[in-house]
């Protein structure tokens, strides 16, 4: 008997369309995996299993079916985006506990791909923190459950990466995609601004949040950017020539060191791509010193501006804190220049390179403690020394991926950051699967 577990999607999208398999029979796989696993990992807030499997059955009666890219795939959706008769908690006891009337746009994109929605993840407070727990549940990395999944995506990425889910959505607003998957070894890319819907939160913390994918495969990766994106990427035969790279160990922002086994993850793929043709040389991006400071003033007015629908009573000390803070930035951030000279600054670094290649972030991930009842310049601080390298692009808007390469003293996978100039997604997509063709990773956590 042929498991769907730990199939990628493409595989299983094929077999149902082919009529292999029905859409119950692997969402019902996969929904035992959820109830058997999630006790330990804390994946979901909810599990949608009679809904699931009946929207299943639906995905099998359509007479689009052969044509569907996700016919019958199992996904999870982070719960900041809404899923058509479910509640939106946005991993907060303030926030209204009443169904959704129609899906987010990107949920009704897989959708009518064939996706089946099984669950929605666990989030940190209002997605503001790189850490994922709360009073709805507390997300763990399923390589090492001692340590937290990340965030904000952390559950969306645990889910994948403890093979309950092939695929799943989340966003990134300071790298709530790139943390999670690099903690978990997964494949996402945060698209450049406009090329997939937002409308996360209100206003998308200025125009930096984006929605994208959760996989564990570059494959994955990019069929499930194309459904939300509404449009093709290019494989990795899409285009000829091999694009020169950059490779930078350096912090973004000053005083933040980068750890041994990241830098040297970098390093190593770097020797990779050189190897196969690529042009690589060192060179760092002439980060600005104020960086700093504009991270900080956009990372928390964006929370300012989420928070201010809600009782500051039922939100957390740590949300509060950094909602005060982000009041006295918002005419700033609002009127500012911060953002666009920023990006001034880095075009010249991207006319003479085509991907940057960072590592994913500075250390592994902090240990799963209640850090929604810490105080918040311990959550600030653990928060900047981990995951430095991942603001920046979203400042600029500019897509930038994370890719698993090697592994910590631990076990658990390392990863490597690529970031590209607009419209580069495809080429980031590609440069992913050289890795991934070169250095094949384990692409589901040791649970069994």
């Amino acid at each position: 008997m042929t498991t769907w577990v730990g199939k990628a999607a493409v595989e299983i999208a094929a077999a149902v369309r082919e009529k292999q398999v029905t859409p119950r029979e692997v969402v019902a796989e996969h929904l035992a995996r959820i109830e058997r696993l999630d006790g330990r990992i804390g994946a979901f807030r909810v599990v949608r299993a009679e809904a699931a499997l009946a929207e299943a059955d639906e995905v099998a009666a359509r007479g689009d079916l052969a044509g569907l890219p996700l016919a019958g795939v199992p996904v999870a959706v982070k719960d900041n985006l809404a899923v058509r008769g479910e509640s939106m908690r946005v991993g907060s006891a303030a926030t209204p506990d009443r169904p959704a009337g129609a899906d987010h746009v990107t949920v009704a994109r897989l959708r009518a791909a064939g996706a089946v929605v099984v669950g929605l993840t666990n989030v940190p407070e209002l997605c503001v923190f790189g850490t994922t727990e709360g009073v709805h549940g507390t997300a763990r990395n399923p390589w090492d459950t001692s340590r937290t999944a990340g965030g904000s995506s952390g559950g969306s990425a645990a889910a994948v990466a403890a093979g309950m889910v092939p695929i799943a959505l989340g966003n990134d607003g300071m790298g709530s995609l790139r943390i999670p998957a690099a903690n978990c070894g997964l494949v996402t890319i945060k698209p450049g601004h406009g090329v997939v819907p937002a409308g996360i939160g209100d206003g998308d913390w200025f125009g930096m949040s984006e929605n994208g994918p959760l996989a564990t495969t570059v494959e994955d990766a990019r069929l499930m950017l194309s459904v939300l994106a509404d449009t093709g990427f290019a494989g990795e035969d899409g285009e000829p020539g091999a694009p020169s790279v950059a490779v930078s160990l350096r912090s973004p922002l000053a005083g933040v060191t980068v750890s041994a086994p990241y830098a040297g993850a970098a390093r190593d793929a770097a020797g990779v791509l050189m190897r196969a043709g690529h042009q690589v040389r060192r060179a760092d991006p002439p980060y600005p010193l104020s960086l700093g400071v504009t991270s900080l003033a956009h990372w928390t007015a964006g929370t300012a501006v989420d928070a201010a629908p809600y009782d500051p009573r039922l939100l957390a000390r740590r949300t509060r804190v950094h909602a005060a803070l982000g009041r006295r930035f918002l005419n700033g951030v609002h009127g500012g220049t911060a953002r666009e000279e920023l990006r001034r600054r880095l075009e010249p670094f991207f006319a003479e390179y085509d991907v940057l290649l960072t590592p994913a972030l500075a250390r592994r991930s902090p240990r799963s403690e209640p850090w929604h009842e810490r105080g918040w310049l311990r959550n600030v601080l653990v928060n900047t020394n981990y995951s430095p390298l991942t603001p920046p692009w979203n400042l600029t808007g500019w897509p930038a991926m994370s890719v698993p390469f090697g592994t910590l003293p631990s076990g658990a996978p390392a990863a490597v950051q690529l970031v590209g100039r607009p419209g580069s997604e495809a080429e980031l997509l590609r440069v992913a699967a050289r890795l991934e063709a070169l250095r094949p990773w384990r692409r589901t956590a040791p649970l069994d």
